[in-house]
């Protein structure tokens, strides 16, 4: 086979390393009009700093991103975090505040930290523990991530802790934040227990119990990351690429759909016929590209929202950093009307990130919350973000130096309604057995769910080859199978 991938980010390479196990006598052609691979991962070094300019780590309690790392041969550089400073600071009023121990999103695994933490009042505590009471929802209708913790825990607990967390993952609207996209646990444990707390409870046994069962086995901390930095995985998959299938600096306008079956796919150079095509890159560039061929399809892209996040990463002496931290960064509530979503202690997270002596601190602003800054000019983002933090954090002097990210239109908004337009576009990807999509718009906005669908977009497309030669059940089938995705 003759396979396009639209897209070098993570679900775009994923993609293409997968489909070089299950095709290895496919040609491939990557396409992306940036001169490098990676997406948004891009690591850079200055004056013995390690700065990731877009994400930082990867979850390890979903398997993909371990899977992939480890089949790179990338397993022996995996590094956790920090496990003296694995908490998280609240901002309250200007200042910092320990997450109450246990807190897990949305819903506390223990009661006596909530009961005394100074970031509720009394009566936002007390509003809490009547979520034991509330009755439980027991329908599948969808609900805004405010509505369902206004609804269990009380308005206090959602701004102040539950509305800063969500937005440092989703960087959204969350009046309009879909709880059955996004966290949908949450809603199956307040069906199955009627109550969030008894059912962290029991979950918080039921995890001992399977802690103490395990006998051998890699222990990871929930969040890992690359020594090297997270841009390795792009470039060693990169390198195992055939050469001449990177096709960078190249912006593909259109993917035509021939009667054979087959894809024309149509840059500014040149139009070329592939077997199968997966569009890998960015919604809207996929709405774009398939616009022509598949209307339909390209709308129902066309309608899932995005935001941007702009990224100030600041390096100081250490003795520039007037106070003390156990934890590995904080996050602002929007009530606090600080620019800052949230911020990073890049150093302490991952202590391989600074030399001795330096402080690295990354701090993230735009979003739903102000839009405007995830393009704001460099000139006037730098001092707005760092006199917001000088307000939460007491800095002596200036910073060594300053690096910015302006990352527009690359969050997705899983809004209510969000399950059900991606289950329309499933239903017609799947009737185009040799088109595949992949990317973080679906089922998920980490590195290892967009390594998930680059792998599920290749093993859709590997059983068509079969099928050209009549010798393998339907692609829908596989869709179907992947279908969870």
């Amino acid at each position: 086979m003759n396979i396009a991938i639209l897209g070098a980010g993570t679900s775009g390479l994923a993609a293409a390393y997968r489909l070089q196990q299950l095709l290895p006598q496919s040609s491939l052609r990557v396409f992306d009009r940036r001169n490098r691979t990676g997406g948004v991962l891009e690591t850079l070094s200055r004056d013995g700093f390690q700065i990731e300019q877009s994400a930082d780590n990867f979850i390890t309690t979903v398997p993909w991103g371990l899977q992939l790392c480890k089949e790179l041969g990338l397993g022996d550089d995996l590094v956790q975090t920090n496990p003296n400073a694995r908490r998280t600071y609240v901002v309250r009023k200007g200042k910092l505040h320990l997450l109450p121990d246990g807190f897990l999103m949305m819903a506390p695994t223990k009661l006596m930290p909530m009961a005394t933490t100074p970031i509720l009042s009394p009566l936002g505590k007390f509003r809490a523990g009547l979520e034991l009471l509330i009755p439980p929802r027991k329908d599948d209708i969808d609900e805004t991530m405010a509505s369902f913790v206004c609804r269990r825990l009380g308005r206090e607990v959602f701004e102040r802790l539950v509305e800063p967390l969500v937005s440092g993952v989703y960087a959204a609207d969350m009046d309009k934040l879909s709880v059955l996209a996004t966290l949908p646990r949450f809603r199956e444990m307040e069906r199955q227990y009627g109550s969030l707390i008894w059912a962290m409870q029991r979950q918080l046994k039921a995890n001992k119990a399977a802690h103490l069962a395990e006998q051998s086995g890699a222990r990871y901390s929930m969040f890992v990351t690359l020594r090297n930095g997270l841009s390795v995985i792009g470039e060693t998959i990169a390198k195992r690429l055939p050469p001449g299938s990177l096709q960078l600096n190249t912006e593909v306008l259109q993917i035509e759909k021939m009667p054979e079956g087959k894809w024309n796919v149509r840059t500014k150079e040149q139009t070329c016929p592939f077997d199968a095509v997966i569009v890998a890159g960015s919604v809207a560039d996929a709405a774009k590209v398939l616009k022509n061929s598949l209307p339909t399809l390209a709308e129902k892209l066309g309608n899932i929202d995005h935001e941007g996040t702009a990224i100030a990463t600041f390096a100081f002496d250490s003795v520039q950093i007037k106070q003390e931290f156990c934890g590995m960064g904080f996050v602002v509530p929007k009530i606090e009307q600080n620019p800052i979503l949230a911020g990073s202690f890049s150093s302490i997270k991952y202590e391989h990130r600074a030399p001795q002596g330096k402080f690295l601190i990354r701090v993230f602003a735009g979003g739903a919350r102000n839009p405007e800054l995830a393009s704001m000019p460099e000139d006037e983002l730098v001092p707005l973000l760092l006199g917001a933090l000088r307000k939460i954090i007491r800095i002596d002097g200036e910073p060594q130096f300053t690096t910015v990210a302006h990352w527009a239109n690359t969050m997705p908004q899983y809004n209510v309604g969000h399950r059900e337009r991606v289950q329309e576009i499933e239903s017609l990807v799947a009737a185009e057995p040799a088109l595949a999509l992949a990317g973080n718009a679906f089922c998920g906005v980490g590195i290892p769910n967009c390594i998930q669908t680059g792998f599920a977009a290749a093993e859709k497309i590997a059983p068509h080859s079969s099928a050209m030669r009549n010798t393998s059940p339907p692609a829908v089938e596989l869709h179907k199978k992947n279908k969870a995705l």
